[in-house]
């Protein structure tokens, strides 16, 4: 059975970059990195002599609270096609905050590349109360957002 989300997992194309940026930038807490070859990595990932260096980044101690997976392919040209929030895939990763203006404003001032300013909504009409968000990429493009319950 499933039981919780266990990490969520960004392809990215320089590892030490992206691990700055989400320890740096956001703020998260580096866990570790690994390094994965043979022949599990080769049938896991369906490719001969595949190298896969993992990153693991948590904002929370909370067991909920899943870490970011960091994940680069070695040796591979990244295949890098526009993120879109209309396509069906995963559209963003939603990270939690309680101070979403402070935030939108460090990020700015770090030259981190935002949508639009925070937006205040207002779902209590339909149960899910009230929030403020915005989206930001990360450095390959990734779209994030931030988001504070109100």
């Amino acid at each position: 059975m499933i039981g919780r989300i266990y990490h969520v997992g960004l392809t990215v194309s320089d590892l030490d970059r992206s691990v700055a940026f989400y320890r740096d930038v956001l703020g998260l807490e580096f866990q570790g990195e690994m390094v994965m070859t043979g022949a599990g990595t080769d049938a896991l990932f369906q490719k001969k002599n595949c190298k896969v260096r993992l990153a693991y980044l948590n904002g929370s101690r909370h067991v909920e609270a899943p870490p970011v997976e960091l994940i680069q392919f070695v040796g591979e040209a990244s295949v890098k096609g526009e993120p879109d929030l209309f396509a069906p895939s995963i559209s963003e990763l939603c990270f939690y905050t309680d101070a979403i203006d402070a935030v939108y404003e460090r990020l700015l001032a770090k030259g981190v590349d935002c949508l639009s300013p925070p937006v205040a909504f207002d779902f209590t009409d339909q149960g899910f109360g009230k929030s403020k968000a915005f989206y930001f990429k990360d450095p390959d493009g990734i779209i994030l957002e931030m988001m504070q319950p109100l």
